[in-house]
């Protein structure tokens, strides 16, 4: 069950993180408002992880899987650019996170 409130935790993130995008600066009211709703919820769900995962293990993939969720919402909803040297580096991110959890 863990792992379950872990990616609800990364999913929550990724919602936190593109509402900051659609938040425009503070100038959007329910975007501003979803950031710290939503990181608080990852923040809970991810507390509740932690309980079964070792903290270097979840933040790891908290943080990697998030990163890289964020890239493709940043490419495929946002427009920006996916230059190969951007590719790469994701990939080593996640490589670093499989890295992790095999230790």
């Amino acid at each position: 069950m863990s792992w379950v409130f872990l990616a609800v935790a990364i999913l929550f993130e990724v919602a936190g993180t593109t509402s900051m995008k659609l938040a425009e600066g503070f100038t959007r009211l329910l975007p501003s408002i979803l950031i710290f709703v939503f990181y608080g919820l990852s923040f809970a769900a991810l507390t509740v992880a932690l309980r079964r995962i070792d903290l270097s293990v979840a933040y790891a993939i908290w943080s990697g899987l998030g990163t890289a969720l964020i890239a493709v919402i940043a490419l495929l909803w946002f427009g920006e650019a996916m230059p190969p040297v951007k590719v790469v580096s994701l990939a080593l991110v996640i490589l670093g996170v499989v890295g992790l959890q095999l230790t």
